[in-house]
């Protein structure tokens, strides 16, 4: 597909202590003026025993600044090296590894990036229980990367940590419950929209997000899930969709393309998949995007967006199912996915989401599709009790006057 060998070569020699060098200044300076200040260089931390060898921070730096090591660590895997030398400090690789074993670290003396403190840890620590780490995904596991993608999101998107829950369902994206550092909960199969509807409404000052697989979401849990888009919850959905029950045996999920093969459908599925996309438009949510683990920038991008998002706001992630779907399928490896996610993507922001159905190594379209303002549930009620009551309603959920008791 055109992609770059992946090469393995020993580990680098030391450089030095790379977080004090330096680009050389330029000596051509006018006359009378101070020398540009040298930039100090980022230096790129590798955890060389969380690595799983997956390949993705090697193939997708832009720098190429990373090559896979000739060593094994404990585990048995090829670790990244570093080219301190091309490294520009882009926080790519940071971003896409989905072990979170590489990080990108402020040199000693780097001035402050926009008021901000110097950077010493990875981006995802704060919002992460880094002590339950090395988690349990596969190696080529997309997740993780999805989850670094979310840790940003929530840095960012200005609500504070105390104000978001996070409800995530049976399978392996339902995992993600028990690592973020949030209050979170692990539901039961299929149940993990409604328990977040009792948790909204019971705390409409809350954000709470979904965070659970296509099987968890949209088979078992999808009367929930087409009931909370039609009544306009104010919940943000993550989905991420691999195509397959991933921790249960690698059977047929409602998203298997037809054609693909699971240990259900060993001849390839008959059944035509859902539309995700276009299901959540149709049911009500008032923001659809769809992305894959590949495109980090804007799935961050996105997430943030969703987070601020009154009603229900629903993401699509596509990510690689190595354990499972690719093996059953003959695909290649998790980075062989990420390589066809990046030849046969196409972004098409705002599309007709009756167009953007999956088919089976067909081309994926990307984008965001609907942002739009609606009344969530809560608000209709409200206005439906005032109408009937007039001013002996008290709006729920509405904030406090300064001063009012507590009832």
């Amino acid at each position: 597909m055109g992609a770059r060998t992946r090469r393995r070569r020993p580990p680098a020699p030391p450089r030095g202590d790379t977080e004090a060098a330096m680009d050389t200044p330029n000596k051509e300076t006018t006359p009378g003026t101070s020398p540009a200040p040298r930039r100090v260089k980022p230096k790129l931390v590798v955890d060389w025993e969380r690595c799983k060898g997956c390949g993705f921070c090697v193939e997708f730096c832009p720098k190429e600044a990373l090559d896979l090591s000739g060593d094994f660590n404990r585990k048995g895997y090829h670790p990244p090296v570093v080219d301190d030398a091309k490294c520009v400090g882009c926080n790519i690789c940071e971003l896409i590894c989905p072990e979170f074993s590489i990080f990108c670290k402020d040199a000693e003396g780097a001035p402050a990036r926009k008021g901000k403190e110097p950077k010493k840890t990875h981006l995802a620590e704060p919002l992460l229980r880094m002590d339950r780490m090395p988690h349990i995904w596969c190696p080529g596991c997309g997740i993780g990367t999805t989850v670094n993608c979310f840790t940003v999101a929530l840095s960012q998107c200005g609500i504070p940590r105390e104000k978001i829950g996070l409800v995530s369902g049976i399978g392996c994206t339902g995992r993600v419950a028990g690592y973020v550092n949030l209050d979170s909960f692990h539901t039961t199969h299929g149940r993990a929209i409604p328990f977040a509807t009792g948790l909204a409404l019971g705390n409409p000052d809350m954000k709470v997000v979904v965070y659970s697989g296509d099987g968890d979401l949209t088979a078992i849990g999808g009367n929930h899930f087409i009931h909370a888009a039609r009544r306009n919850m104010n919940l943000t959905v993550i989905l991420v969709n691999n195509f397959i029950y991933g921790m249960t045996g690698g059977q047929t999920a409602p998203t298997t393309p037809i054609d693909a093969k699971s240990s259900t459908s060993p001849y390839g599925a008959s059944e035509p998949p859902f539309n995700l996309a276009h299901l959540a438009e149709t049911c009500g949510a008032t923001y659809v995007a769809r992305w894959t683990a590949l495109h980090t920038r804007q799935l961050t991008r996105a997430m943030q967006e969703a987070l601020n998002k009154k009603g229900f706001s629903f993401i699509e992630i596509i990510a690689p199912c190595p354990t499972l779907f690719l093996r059953l399928n003959k695909l290649g490896d998790g980075l062989s996915m990420m390589r066809f996610f990046r030849d046969n993507s196409e972004i098409q922001n705002g599309a007709d989401t009756r167009s953007v159905a999956i088919p089976y190594q067909g081309k994926i379209v990307l984008g965001k599709f609907v942002d739009k303002e609606e009344p969530t549930w809560l608000d209709r009620m409200n206005n439906q009790m005032s109408k009937s009551l007039g001013t002996r309603h008290v709006p729920y959920g509405a904030p406090k006057k300064e001063g009012e008791a507590k009832s």
